[in-house]
C-alpha cells in the first residue's frame, strides 16, 4: 500500500461528517464529482470500501468506522494546533504536560505543580489523572512531559524512562475532634483497635503503614480502603476513622478539612516522583519542581 493522502483522508473526513457528498461539497466547496473521484482514489489505495450505499445516501462500513476514528484524532490535533496558534496571550506559552498517578493526594501535587506556576515566562500546565501505567504509556508516546508518581517506575513496564527522586516526608495522622479526645493520648499505642481510613492496593504508602503498625505492635480496625485519597479524606472529615497524609502538607490538611492532628511519624515516609524520558531534567516546568521539591517536601 502507498502512502496516505492527507487529502484524500481529509475529503472522506468531511464526507463522513456531514452525512454524505452534497454537504461535503459545499462546505470544501468542490463539485460532488469532484470529491466522489478522490474517494474512489483513497479506497483505491487503502485497498477497502469505507462506505455501503443506502438508496442515496452513504453509510460507513466497519472499514470505514475504524478510518473515522484515526481521522478523528488527527484532525481533531491539527485544529487543536491552530488554536493554539491563534490564541497565544503574551508570547509564546510554555506548554507542561504533566500525568499525576491517582495515588498522589492532591494537596501534595498541588504543592509539587505550584512552583511551576511561578515561572516568569507564560506557561500553560495540562494537568492529566489517572493510573500509574496509563500515564507511563502516555509519557511514552510524548503525550506527557512527566508523571509524578509515589513511586518509581514498575520494573516490570516496558517503557523507557528515568525516574527523578523528588523527596520524601514523613506521615501524620488525623482524626476530628470527637475521636481525637480518645485516640491522641498515647500515640501510637492509641491506634491499637482505632477505626482507621487505609489508602488502596495502588498506594505505596499502604505496605509501609502494615509494617509500621506491626513494629508497633498496633492493629487498627480497618473501617474503609480508599483508592481515591480525597474521598478516604472526605471520610475522615465526616468522622469515620483516622487517617493519614504526608507531613509536608498537615497544616493544609487540618484546614481544609477541619481535623485534629493526632500523632506523626517518620518512620513511615511517602516519596514522590518524576518520571520522564529523559535522563536529565530540561524542561524549565520540572527543573522549578524538582529544585522546589527539596525543600517543601522534607518534613
Amino acid at each position: 500500500m502507498s502512502g496516505i493522502n492527507y487529502k484524500h483522508l481529509h475529503y472522506f473526513w468531511v464526507v463522513a461528517k456531514s452525512g454524505g457528498i452534497g454537504r461535503a461539497s459545499e462546505r470544501l466547496h468542490l463539485t460532488p464529482q469532484t470529491i466522489s473521484g478522490q474517494i474512489s482514489q483513497f479506497e483505491d489505495v487503502l485497498g477497502y470500501k469505507l462506505f455501503n450505499r443506502v438508496g442515496r445516501r452513504l453509510e460507513l462500513n466497519d472499514a470505514g468506522r475504524v478510518v473515522l476514528g484515526y481521522a478523528d484524532e488527527i484532525f481533531t490535533l491539527g485544529e487543536e494546533l491552530q488554536e493554539v496558534l491563534r490564541f497565544r496571550p503574551g508570547g509564546w506559552p510554555l506548554q507542561f504536560r504533566v500525568g499525576v498517578a491517582d495515588a498522589v493526594p492532591k494537596a501534595i501535587a498541588y504543592l509539587l505543580l505550584e512552583p511551576a506556576m511561578e515561572l516568569p515566562e507564560s506557561l500553560r500546565i495540562v494537568c492529566r489523572e489517572g493510573k500509574l501505567t496509563n500515564l507511563l504509556a502516555d509519557l511514552a508516546v510524548h503525550r506527557l512531559d512527566i508523571v509524578i508518581a509515589d513511586s518509581p517506575m514498575p520494573a516490570n513496564i516496558d517503557v523507557r524512562g528515568y525516574n527523578h527522586l523528588l523527596g520524601e516526608c514523613g506521615m501524620t495522622f488525623f482524626a476530628t475532634d470527637a475521636l481525637a479526645k480518645t485516640y491522641q493520648k498515647d500515640f501510637p499505642k492509641s491506634l491499637d483497635a482505632a477505626p482507621f481510613l487505609m489508602p488502596g492496593e495502588d498506594a505505596a504508602v499502604r505496605p509501609r503503614l502494615i509494617r509500621w503498625f506491626e513494629k508497633e505492635k498496633v492493629r487498627p480496625r480497618i473501617v474503609g480502603e480508599f483508592d481515591d485519597g480525597a474521598l478516604l479524606q472526605a471520610f475522615g472529615e465526616a468522622g469515620k476513622g483516622i487517617f493519614a497524609a504526608p507531613s509536608a502538607v498537615a497544616e493544609q490538611i487540618k484546614k481544609q478539612y477541619g481535623v485534629t492532628e493526632i500523632g506523626r511519624t517518620n518512620a513511615v515516609s511517602e516519596q514522590f516522583y518524576a518520571i520522564s524520558v529523559e535522563r536529565q531534567l530540561s524542561h524549565p516546568a520540572v527543573v522549578a519542581i524538582s529544585s522546589a521539591a527539596r525543600e517543601s517536601l522534607i518534613r
